[in-house]
């Protein structure tokens, strides 16, 4: 009986252990993270300071910026997604290099995203002209089609 007893407080001690590590590591990354609150999703938390996922815009920074009828292009995502997942990697270094200021807004964060720009799945990509949605695209699809989308209507205007 005693093993038993012994083996069980290991058992906790261990669980206790790892618990605290991973609060300890989430408190590291939520210090300065770009959402302006800790209350995040744990699949939000585990995107911060990955260099695909930086240029986070705040839902009352891209409504000034409409206001301000300024061009942006803007990628609505969620981390829990498996087709932004698929996606982030191929169109966030491709409109680098296009130089293409890509903004990303956290759809699972601001769910408010959802209706104030008539997302109906995600990844979506909208390019706003002069603070007016001029083109969307919804999916998941491969490099060159991302490319002739961004070419056609974001490079060349």
């Amino acid at each position: 009986m005693k093993k038993v007893i012994i083996f069980l407080v290991i058992i906790v001690v261990l669980f206790g252990g790892m618990a605290f590590l991973n609060y300890a590591q989430n408190a590291d990354k939520l210090k300065d993270n770009p959402y302006g609150t800790d209350n995040l999703e744990q699949s939000t938390i585990d995107l911060i300071g990955d260099p695909l996922y930086d240029n986070i815009i705040l839902p009352d920074e891209l409504k000034e910026k409409l206001a301000n009828k300024e061009d942006v292009t803007v990628y609505f995502f969620s981390p829990e997604c498996v087709h932004c997942q698929a996606t982030t990697p191929i169109i966030d270094p491709m409109t680098e290099e296009m130089g293409i200021d890509l903004v990303k807004y956290n759809i699972l964060e601001f769910e408010e995203g959802w209706n104030d720009y008539a997302i109906e799945a995600t990844p979506t990509i909208i390019h706003f002209k002069d603070g007016v949605e001029y083109e969307r695209i919804t999916g998941a699809y491969d490099k060159e089609y991302f490319n002739a989308w961004f070419t056609e209507y974001v490079a060349a205007k």
